[in-house]
C-alpha cells in the first residue's frame, strides 16, 4: 500500500492538504516501510479547483493520504480519485508512528483498510 504524507519536515504529519508543498510517498506492508520519493507539489494556480486537481495529480499513485486538515471539497475530490484521506491526530504525529500503527492493522485490517489493500 502506498501512502502520501503531507509534511513540512519529512518527520511529522504537519501540513494541510491544500497548502502542502511536499508529500512523502511511502510503500508499506506488514513488515517493511520504504520512502519511495518526495513529491514536490508546489504550485501557483489561482483557482481552487485547479489547485486541488494539481495536488491530487501529484499524489495519484497513493492509495491513502495522511494530512493534518483537508476541506470537504478536497476530501470528496480525493475520494473520487480513488485515494483514501486520513487526518492526523495532531501536527506532532510522527510519520514513523503512523506507519507502525498501519503495519499492525494490516494483519487484521478493519473494513476501510481491507478495501485499500484489495485495490
Amino acid at each position: 500500500m502506498k501512502i502520501a504524507f503531507a509534511s513540512k519536515d519529512g518527520t511529522n504529519v504537519n501540513e494541510h492538504f491544500g497548502w502542502c508543498e511536499t508529500f512523502y510517498l511511502y510503500e508499506i506492508d506488514e513488515n517493511n516501510a520504504n520512502l519511495l520519493k518526495e513529491i514536490d507539489s508546489y504550485q501557483k494556480y489561482e483557482a481552487e479547483v485547479d489547485k486541488l486537481e494539481y495536488k491530487i495529480d501529484c499524489v495519484s499513485e497513493a492509495d491513502m493520504i495522511y494530512v493534518t486538515q483537508i476541506g470537504p471539497k478536497a476530501a470528496n475530490m480525493v475520494k473520487i480519485a480513488g485515494i483514501y484521506p486520513m487526518k492526523a491526530a495532531s501536527e506532532e504525529e510522527k510519520i514513523e508512528d503512523v506507519v507502525a500503527q498501519l503495519q499492525k492493522m494490516i494483519a487484521n485490517p478493519p473494513l476501510w483498510l481491507k478495501r485499500i489493500l484489495l485495490k
